[in-house]
């Protein structure tokens, strides 16, 4: 049984992502089926246009399987591990440098491993239904699926924002940083879906979607507070913030992840600031091999997933414990 479905008509090969009990969450034969569907029709005179679409009306994807990825980590297979996210960003790096018109649908959830199969993508149109977010720190890992190239690329302190807090992102605003190129309201998406599908063209199908939009973020908030790659300074910064109930939110959303994840998310954003592409997802492959064997992993994921009493206990418990030797030794 696959989880996707695909269809070819007027030029277009659509890839429906259908495991809806699931959010679309991404197993390994999900990536490995979208690997080998674009790849195929990368080569395919029949195809002059991705489009990826949802069956779900609450998610586009909600990320990876990572409950199964913490299965393989605590039963020790770490080769595993390593196959599902090599496979998973081999796909990343395929969309990002596709050689067609890809064209994705966000009207729902779009976190983690999904943002990998929209961001990289030529055309990312969202809704404001469309809920963005690398929400990773929280159970322990770390963001992925190429965030260390596209998150340092946002606008001043974005990126890092998104990257350590977990915080979400509507559509308009995922539009206004840069995350999406164009926003449709939610009732007029399927009608966007189906001039692509007629053959019509994309831009035809976007011609009335086309206009700014208006961002809600507090844009200059962030810069200030998160244009730093110091994360004891980030923190120290919004400690220092007395009566700002935005900052006081901030360091609730930092304090609910991974000391060292944050510490781990911190130097991949700013490493990945001077990377390519490639060099970001080998370099996040390495550390995503090393953090699935670190406790906070299975911890944050059991708090968060499995039991989901959303109370981990990590260690190191602080920021001021974590070591950088230990970072060094994650983040190569």
């Amino acid at each position: 049984m696959s989880y996707i479905r695909t269809a070819v008509q007027n030029g277009i090969g659509e890839i429906v992502l259908d495991r809806p009990k699931a959010l679309n969450a991404l197993d390994q034969s999900m990536i490995d089926d979208l690997h080998d569907t674009l790849t195929a029709w990368g080569d395919d005179d029949a195809v002059d246009t991705v489009l990826v679409t949802s069956a779900s009306d609450r998610a586009f994807c909600a990320g990876g399987d990572i409950r199964a990825v913490r299965d393989s980590a605590v039963a020790g297979d770490a080769a595993a591990v390593t196959k599902y996210f090599a496979s998973e960003y081999r796909v990343n790096q395929l969309i990002a440098e596709y050689p067609k018109p890809y064209v994705a649908l966000v009207d729902g959830a779009a976190m983690g491993g999904g943002l990998g199969i929209s961001v990289h993508g030529e055309i990312r149109v969202v809704t404001e239904k469309a809920l963005i977010a690398m929400p990773e720190t929280a159970i322990g890992f770390v963001p992925d699926v190429g965030s260390s190239y596209f998150l340092p690329r946002l606008p001043t302190g974005v990126g890092m924002w998104l990257g350590l807090t977990g915080a979400r992102l509507r559509g308009a605003d995922a539009v206004a940083v840069g995350l999406a190129t164009h926003f449709v309201p939610s009732d007029r998406i399927e009608r966007v879906a189906e001039t692509i599908r007629s053959g019509a063209g994309i831009a035809a199908a976007l011609a009335d979607h086309r206009d700014p939009v208006e961002a809600t973020l507090p844009l200059r908030k962030i810069a200030d507070y998160f244009g730093d790659t110091n994360v004891e300074g980030i923190v120290g910064g919004l400690r220092g913030a007395v009566g700002d109930e935005w900052a006081e939110e901030m360091l609730a959303l930092l304090g609910a992840g991974s000391p060292t994840s944050l510490f781990a998310t911190a130097r991949l954003i700013e490493l990945g600031e001077s990377s390519s592409l490639a060099e970001c997802l080998e370099r996040e492959l390495s550390t995503a091999e090393k953090i699935t064997a670190h406790p906070d992993f299975a911890e944050g994921v059991r708090a968060v997933l499995v039991d989901k009493d959303r109370d981990p206990s990590f260690a190191p418990a602080t920021i001021e414990e974590v070591s950088a030797a230990s970072i060094a030794d994650l983040v190569g």
